[in-house]
């Protein structure tokens, strides 16, 4: 009975790596890749050991430590505890996204396309689709495991020794599994992808508030959160595996428990019910705008509140770090003051630049949805009534700008609230405001990019996440690597004046908001002339 259940498991394996023979090598490599450039820069980032400890002083403070992970190894920063504590937590949080995309891919938005129901019409087991996805899922992290170690034990750096590469992949394909079967969990729970995405990123964005919170000033609540466990590992310094085999132990864990549920229910349904609609629309609801808003307002939601938190968590820091910068004389020569500014200020820029590009992801998401929509063909009853593309698309593009205002000034006004809480001679509101809200040009370029693409190719929507995980790497990392300063100008983040340091460019400003008109117009031309996917 259970062994029919599998039948033909492996054909269907066999079939997902045929539809990802160009995206999962795509997604390794670039994993690989940006994990050797990043080992390569710190080699020659640093002249002597001085240096380095001054690096491992500045990693001390509160706000670091909230951003990066609680440090180990910072009496001999040499390279490999540089790489892990810097590195491993950003990298892990990529693979765990790897996963959740694929995972959906292959389970909840394969049932709602019809996909797994044809399937199922062959002699097919019941299980054989998640058992197959799950599988896939495993050897991908498994072979991200050892590209990594083997990639980073080649490059012959003293303190990056094999038992220790070994490790460093491991937690980062532990990481993978895990999240491979949270997904596969609310595919079973959520009776939609959105339910399952938005679901999997809550557990994901909620481990990396706890851990953040842990580490500043609870060290056992940092054990709660599997990015916790991860960088408990201490990669590179004591080397401990047992984290490891607790993630992966409960992953078995979660997927056996998703293939249960998976048994259990009926084809495109889902444990968590919907609720019924009501029995005639509001006249919000009668337009594009109102269902487009509908669709997505659990999401919204929920992007909200974590927005909120996330700048709490950071504010929640932002009273330590005075007292700290004016204690240690290496991070006073590394950040000579300026003058009528704190050092808190001068701080808040970068973290300013990284809620910013955090907040930027939500509303690409809202954007995205219409891709989403044309894909299954629930566009055409929309336009076969009296809605025009252009109205169509500029409603779901308004509610991106919308929200992505909501969220970035939510996440401000957390960051606000925490820090006036904390700090001896708070910095005022207005001023968070001024610093945030001057990156809105950024955001509305990324939002221009994803209309763009869109209306001209919507293939071509993943350039838009590519130009958000670039900016994110020349930012976070740019001072660290000592990248060149043209690198930081290809992303539309590092044309942004760093508010209260610097004084704001109006033409600088003007340009960018310029170039995301442009970037719309062509969107919305393309979308207009071009064929709809039915």
């Amino acid at each position: 009975m259970w062994r029919q259940r599998f039948s033909n498991t492996g054909s269907l394996i066999f079939f997902i790596l045929k539809r990802d023979k160009i995206r999962i090598p795509i997604w390794l490599i670039s994993i690989t890749l940006i994990t050797i450039l990043t080992a390569t820069s710190f080699a020659g980032l640093y002249a002597n050991d001085q240096e380095r400890q001054a690096m491992a002083e500045t990693m001390e403070n509160p706000a670091m430590t909230a951003m990066v992970g609680k440090g180990y190894g910072l009496e001999n920063y040499t390279e490999g505890p540089m790489m892990a504590h810097q590195m491993l937590l950003f990298t892990a949080i990529v693979v765990a996204i790897m996963s959740i995309m694929l995972v959906t891919r292959h389970t909840r938005n394969d049932e709602e396309e019809g996909r797994v129901e044809l399937i199922r019409s062959l002699p097919v087991g019941r299980l054989s689709t998640v058992t197959a996805t799950l599988v896939v899922m495993i050897a991908t992290n498994a072979l991200l495991t050892i590209l990594i170690a083997v990639s980073l034990f080649s490059l012959g750096i003293e303190s990056i020794d094999l038992s220790g590469s070994f490790l460093y992949g491991a937690a980062l394909g532990a990481t993978g599994i895990f999240f491979t079967g949270i997904t596969l969990l609310f595919a079973q729970l959520s009776s939609n992808s959105r339910g399952t995405i938005g679901l999997s990123f809550t557990v994901l964005a909620f481990s990396y508030l706890i851990r953040a919170v842990g580490d500043v000033s609870n060290e056992a609540l940092s054990w709660i959160s599997p990015l916790g466990w991860i960088l408990g590992t201490e990669v590179y310094v004591n080397n401990y595996w047992w984290p490891v085999f607790l993630t992966l132990g409960s992953s078995i864990f979660i997927a056996m428990t998703a293939l249960y549920l998976h048994a259990m229910r009926d084809l495109g349904s889902g444990f968590i019910p919907t609720k019924p609609g009501k029995r005639h629309a509001s006249r919000f609801l009668n337009s594009p705008f109102g269902l487009a808003f509908r669709l997505q307002r659990t999401g919204i939601i929920a992007w909200a509140i974590g927005m909120f938190i996330l700048g709490v968590s950071y504010g929640s820091v932002l009273g330590d770090l005075e007292s700290f910068f004016a204690s240690n004389e290496m991070m006073v020569e590394m950040l000579p003051p300026v003058e009528g500014y704190t050092l808190t200020e001068q701080f808040m820029t970068m973290l300013m630049a990284i809620i910013s590009m955090l907040c930027t992801v939500p509303p690409i998401m809202f954007l995205l949805k219409l891709k989403g929509e044309e894909k299954r063909g629930q566009l055409e009853p929309i336009l076969s009534k009296s809605v025009s593309r252009l109205k169509l698309l500029g409603s779901y593009m308004l509610l991106s700008l919308i929200f992505g205002f909501i969220m970035l000034t939510l996440a401000i006004l957390g960051l606000w609230v925490a820090a006036d809480s904390v700090m001896d001679d708070p910095i005022s509101l207005q001023s968070f405001l001024k610093a945030g809200l001057v990156y809105l040009p950024a955001l509305w370029i990324m939002t221009g990019i994803g209309v763009a693409t869109i209306g001209i190719k919507p293939k071509l929507t993943g350039l838009t996440w590519l130009v958000l995980g670039y900016s994110f790497f020349v930012v976070y990392l740019g001072s660290m690597l000592k990248l060149p300063e043209w690198m930081a100008k290809l992303s539309p983040y590092g044309h942004i004046p760093q508010i209260p340091v610097e004084e704001i460019s109006y033409l600088t400003l003007a340009i960018l908001v310029f170039i995301a008109i442009v970037l719309t117009l062509v969107g919305f031309i393309g979308f207009r002339n071009r064929d709809i996917a039915g």
